[in-house]
């Protein structure tokens, strides 16, 4: 925290927060507008300690090692020793040093297995980038931490990462027939775009939105990150302890402040970001285990090499992506939703979900638009047809000649029991006092919704169906 709080005052500004968060995983200087604006132009995963960062800094200390290595070597001393390994070593270490410092987040020891693993496979003589090795780091990670499989993070690095290896061989095929000073541009490219196609689809699943111009915003913020935030990152941490790290914290700063003007213009661009509708449970585990399926019985260069195994589970493989993506396609979100204090209810609409109030419930509404799909504040949605009714008394009508009340506010578990008519759901944020046996309509008031948790309604033929938190949680899937 001392050390955040010299980054922070030393570079100053938002561009001082951001390096402090790559230095040391100290976020609590971050604006949340900033926050926003990273999302928005899909630059936020440069926010969190994460494979980038430590990829970048252990790849800067490796070459610069190997560099000074080669050198020394050049004046004639130290022939023998083996430079790679050296710098391999030097470079796992200043991993597990950025690991210490940053406090060792889930994000970061998770870079730091990865990054260990493939530095590890140069010490031991064997392909540093291979499937094998994110296999390797894979299971360690889910040894230490089995729950890491379900994270957004672990899904899009290992992602990203399978990709990207790939693509390498391709890529190691065609960059000779391009020219040298147009390698570096159609690398950066290349990887990005393929990074951007491998974790789209995870990321709008977990996070409901799209953002569609990243791939321009990472191309011209991922090279100052490699070129001069990092590098400089690393000489001010070197040069810290005899005061020097001014000169070094001033580039840092610029290469955040560059950052930070990219996110923006980019997230002011129009239609920059798409609100996607939540998936049902089944779509992100077919698409993962068909794209390792895929992954695993296509062979580079030799593809599928007319073996009716590996074609069969392709093609199993391609066939669980295509059903998931007709899931994702053809999902449906329910028809009315319930708060767990009956704080609020949202109708679904032709217009989109119509909230039967303007406030209340904010962060259950804000979830609820969200995974709609739905860009609308929780005022606009309350502004769209479907409820009437007075303030604390409002109505809207449902399939099948139902109704839905809902009573807030002072006296409205005695408005509500009297509202209690077959026909009719009805929802208060008071205990409406109402026996079972004297139940005539479906109630949800605060004590019904205390054991039963936020309330998911659907209708078909036969009526009104139900589904509760407490339900899903008593479940076995």
């Amino acid at each position: 925290m001392a050390i955040s709080e010299q980054i922070r005052q030393r570079i100053g500004g938002q561009e001082g927060a951001v390096a402090a968060a790559l230095m040391t995983g100290d976020r609590s200087g971050i604006f949340e507008a900033t926050n926003k604006i990273m999302r928005a132009s899909n630059l936020y995963h440069i926010i969190s300690i994460s494979g980038l960062h430590m990829g970048m800094l252990a790849g800067f200390v490796y070459a610069a090692m190997r560099y000074v290595v080669i050198g020394v070597q050049a004046t004639g001393h130290g022939l023998g020793l083996p430079a790679h390994k050296i710098a391999a070593l030097l470079a796992m270490l200043a991993a597990a040093i950025y690991l210490w410092l940053s406090g060792g987040g889930v994000a970061t020891e998770r870079a730091f297995v990865m990054v260990a693993v493939m530095l590890g496979a140069i010490l031991a003589d064997r392909r540093a980038i291979s499937l094998r090795t994110v296999a390797l780091a894979a299971t360690i990670i889910l040894v230490y931490s089995p729950e890491a499989l379900t994270s957004p993070g672990f899904q899009m690095s290992f992602a990203a990462t399978i990709a990207l290896i790939l693509v390498h061989n391709p890529w190691s095929r065609v960059s000779p027939r391009l020219p040298i000073w147009l390698r570096p541009a159609v690398m950066l490219l290349t990887t990005s775009l393929v990074a951007g196609l491998a974790t789209s689809p995870i990321a709008a699943a977990h996070f409901n939105q799209m953002a569609h111009y990243g791939l321009l915003a990472n191309l011209l913020v991922v090279p100052v990150m490699g070129m001069l935030v990092m590098p400089a990152g690393v000489t001010a941490a070197l040069l810290a302890p005899f005061g020097l790290a001014g000169p070094a914290l001033w580039v840092m700063g610029q290469g955040t402040a560059w950052m930070l003007h990219v996110a923006g213009f980019i997230a002011g661009l129009g239609g920059a970001v798409t609100p996607i509708i939540l998936p049902p449970g089944p779509v992100v585990p077919l698409m993962g285990f068909g794209a390792v399926l895929a992954v695993l019985c296509w062979r580079p260069g030799g593809g599928l090499r007319r073996s009716p195994l590996l074609l069969a589970g392709f093609s199993a493989g391609a066939a669980m992506l295509a059903i998931a993506a007709t899931l994702w396609l053809n999902t449906g979100r329910p028809l009315l939703l319930i708060a767990p204090q009956g704080e609020a209810a949202g109708l679904m609409t032709p217009q989109g979900r119509a909230m039967s109030k303007p406030a209340g419930g904010s962060f259950t509404v804000r979830t609820w638009l969200r995974e709609d799909g739905d860009p609308a504040t929780q005022q606009l949605s309350a502004e769209r047809p479907g409820w009437s009714g007075d303030k604390g008394q409002r109505h809207a009508d449902l399939p099948g000649g139902w109704q839905v009340w809902h009573f807030t506010g002072k006296g409205a578990g005695a408005k509500a029991a009297m509202a209690c008519q077959p026909g009719r759901i009805v929802i208060a944020t008071e205990r409406t006092g109402l026996t079972k046996s004297a139940q005539n309509c479906l109630l949800f008031d605060l004590y019904t919704l205390r054991y039963s948790g936020a309330v998911a309604i659907d209708f078909d033929e036969s009526g009104p169906r139900i589904r509760t938190v407490a339900e899903a949680h008593r479940s076995p899937g």
